[in-house]
């Protein structure tokens, strides 16, 4: 190789380096390996704030926006619906944790680095459950607490109180009962979504394998990614398909990632995925 050419590969690898330096010192969350007994984890940074909630006690909200400044109309923004029994208290994750939530910290990173703020409220009931397909509240949502809250936490969103967020740019992703309930988002909330994804869940009033729709799912549903394992024995995948072959009869944009031996669970695949499903939705 001709010596003349060596400073310029040398400041073209010193660039390449000091990029990937500044990227990665750009991001809110930091991933550490397995090591020893010690399992692979990763830490997001984060805010939190509480919204009032009704009667009932003020809601506890997780949240964290992107680094640097936000754009002239505010960040995109990804709400995260967690599942029964995990509520959430924080962004830290490990490969042990229920339900593939390695992967859900995973998420979290991936729309960050990728310049979406992304929230995550906390459910109201003991079993950490979302009211959306309660027998009590399923088809009368409009008088359950989180009817309340979730108009609470919009028009805090709104005001300025999570930063600047754009208004028609808003996403929405769960699992679980956290799935159900970003479906719920289409049904009581329309217009405001411009994509949902659903992880190992159905319709917004189903429960598990029980999954009745109704005769036409409501109009400007948003485009629908549905993520869901074959080996699925809590919501069984024959759940889901009702759902997203009535989107397809609608003429609604909707996506369907299956894996053959996926339990009830995210996925290795699932951040890029659903990031991705998001990006094709401005």
């Amino acid at each position: 190789m001709p010596t003349r050419h060596l400073p310029m590969i040398i400041s073209v690898v010193l660039l390449a380096a000091f990029s990937l330096t500044s990227a990665q010192a750009a991001s809110r969350c930091v991933a550490k390996a397995a090591s020893g007994t010690q399992p692979a984890s990763i830490s997001c940074s984060t805010q939190t704030t509480s919204i009032n909630s009704g009667g009932e006690a003020p809601r506890k909200v997780v949240f964290q926006v992107p680094m640097g400044t936000p754009p002239a109309n505010g960040w995109p923004v990804a709400l995260l619906f967690h599942g029964s029994l995990v509520k959430v208290t924080g962004f830290s994750y490990n490969t042990g944790a229920p339900f593939g939530g390695y992967y859900q910290g995973e998420l979290i990173r991936a729309l960050l680095d990728s310049g979406y703020a992304v929230i995550a409220p906390n459910a109201l009931t003991a079993a950490e459950a979302w009211q959306t397909n309660e027998p009590a509240w399923a088809n009368n949502y409009a008088q359950s607490n989180d009817q309340l809250f979730f108009n609470n936490l919009f028009a805090a969103m709104n005001s300025g109180v999570f930063g600047k967020l754009d208004a028609r740019r808003w996403y929405a992703v769960g699992i679980s009962s956290g799935g159900y309930n970003t479906s719920r988002m289409a049904v009581s909330f329309p217009g405001r979504f411009k994509a949902l994804a659903i992880q190992s869940a159905s319709f917004a009033t189903c429960v598990g394998a029980r999954c009745p729709l109704p005769q036409e799912l409501p109009a400007g549903h948003p485009a629908t990614l549905f993520l869901h394992g074959m080996a699925d024995r809590v919501v069984p995948w024959s759940s889901m398909q009702p759902y997203h072959d009535r989107l397809l009869l609608q003429g609604v944009d909707t996506a369907l990632y299956t894996e053959a031996a996926g339990t009830h669970q995210w996925f290795a695949a699932s951040p890029s995925r659903i990031l991705d499903w998001f990006q094709r939705h401005p």
